[in-house]
């Protein structure tokens, strides 16, 4: 058994991208695997089937429904804002101590490799005190940290990994996804944050066409799990 967090630098980067080709080579290949999306915000109930715990149900294997939806993502808010925001819009808010029991019974339950995706990037709040940098410390299990390929990323990456290390938290790979329209080499940002990884390993991923989530970065990254 073994659980990753999946983060990133901010929203839009790629995790859940980066969750499902993982999950989807994982099983290509044979070996039990299982994701969580506990906290989504610009959730349209409308437009289930292109949400993010759709998403991950897909490359799973399993039924889309309003059931399975819940099963892997229980804190569900439809405006597309922080968390917090979103969730006080609906009058509700995020028990962080049950966020807290429900990641970790999830990864005391799991017999394979289980990935928990995180929301927004690192320090985005969850409720009043408590941001994702606090979930993921309170799981301390190992880190996906997904970062963009924008002019701009190498300051975030390495922010995020500054602040990471502060609170001792394990990162077992970090992806550069690529960034639409990034005026950056892809190679270029790889190799500069490299650079300063501290032995953490850095590998690219291409922007690929809609729907395909298929590539051999995902072996790359697998492989470092």
């Amino acid at each position: 058994m073994a659980a990753y967090f999946v983060t990133a630098t901010g929203t839009d980067i790629g995790k859940t991208f980066v969750t499902a080709g993982l999950i989807r080579y994982l099983r290509g290949a044979g070996q039990p695997v299982n994701a969580l999306k506990p906290v989504v915000s610009g959730y349209e109930p409308s437009v289930v089937e292109t949400s993010d715990p759709a998403v991950l149900l897909k490359a799973l294997g399993r039924q889309v429904s309003a059931d399975e939806v819940a099963s892997i993502a229980p804190w569900r808010f439809r405006a597309p804002l922080s968390p917090d925001m979103a969730a006080a819009r609906e009058g509700r808010s995020i028990d962080f101590d049950k966020l807290i029991d429900f990641s970790r019974a999830a990864v005391k339950a799991s017999t394979g490799m289980l990935f928990i995706e995180g929301v927004g990037g690192i320090m985005v709040p969850l409720q009043d005190k408590r941001t994702v940098l606090d979930w993921m410390a309170a799981l301390n299990i190992p880190l996906i940290l997904v970062v963009g390929g924008y002019l701009g990323a190498i300051s975030h990456t390495l922010t995020a990994l500054d602040v990471i290390a502060q609170r001792k938290l394990k990162v077992a790979a970090i992806v550069v996804s690529e960034s639409e329209r990034g005026t950056v080499e892809l190679h270029d940002t790889v190799d500069s944050i490299a650079r300063f990884s501290n032995g953490v390993e850095v590998v690219g991923l291409p922007r690929l066409p809609g729907g395909i989530n298929e590539h051999p970065a995902f072996a790359q990254i697998a492989a470092l799990l």
